[in-house]
């Protein structure tokens, strides 16, 4: 069964905005998990505009489900994620400066590199992801790098899907059977919304796990947090 994490950023993103430490964003992680989400996602940037690292330590031994860290492993991303060993870390190239996430990995050029730092998580005990595009080649290669899953970045599959969800979605499920040919899992993330979720579940129904936190915070300001998560659960356990 799919599972759901929920991305907290934008939690941290509206508590950054005005100071002090409302919302306060460890409360609202352990609520997520008391409203069924079946995991927690954080992703520190290096400018600290939502998630602080002090946040990633203070939340980690509070959740009872399962912690997931995304970022650029750089040097202090790496630091921090050895230190407090979550359950999975998820490898993203994201820019500095960038606003959100918006590619993957080329899983080729970046062989050596993304290697050898799948060999310092796994060390440690933690599953580790890829961040790539919808392509089989890349999904092939991040196995090449020693990792345990992909997340597929699903932007593009969202971007399309109003207009014809069934070519949105046909790049995203040969890059799924390109990864579970090679013995990897599959997560998805970026864009995924109660409008074009359950399709993807379904289209793609070995999915380990989708990281969804955007959407879920704006349908919250209308539907409230809890019923916010419970709408997307539905969607996530479609099948």
């Amino acid at each position: 069964m799919t599972k759901l994490s929920v991305n907290i950023n934008k939690i941290a993103t509206l508590r950054n905005a005005r100071g002090g430490n409302m919302p306060d964003v460890a409360k609202a992680a352990l609520d997520c998990e008391s409203f069924g989400a079946e995991g927690i996602t954080v992703h520190p940037r290096p400018d600290e505009r939502h998630i602080r690292y002090s946040d990633v330590r203070e939340i980690r031994p509070l959740l009872k489900t399962e912690f997931n860290i995304e970022g650029n492993p750089t040097g202090k991303f790496i630091d921090l994620v050895c230190e407090v060993v979550p359950e999975q870390v998820t490898l993203v190239p994201d820019a500095a400066d960038a606003v959100t996430s918006d590619a993957g990995w080329d899983t080729v050029k970046n062989r050596d590199f993304l290697s050898d730092v799948c060999r310092t998580f796994k060390s440690k005990g933690i599953r580790t992801s890829i961040f790539i595009g919808a392509d089989p080649a890349m999904a092939e290669g991040a196995a090449a790098c020693g990792c345990d899953r992909v997340e597929l970045y699903t932007g593009p599959y969202a971007a399309g899907y109003r207009s014809d969800r069934d070519s949105a979605i046909a790049p995203f499920i040969a890059a799924a059977e390109a990864a579970r040919g090679c013995g990897l899992g599959i997560n998805a993330g970026h864009d995924l919304s109660l409008e074009n979720l359950e399709f993807f579940i379904k289209s793609i129904p070995w999915t380990a796990e989708v990281s969804i936190g955007h959407a879920v915070i704006c349908d919250a300001l209308y539907m409230g947090l809890g019923n916010a998560i419970r709408e997307y659960l539905k969607r996530v356990h479609c099948i």
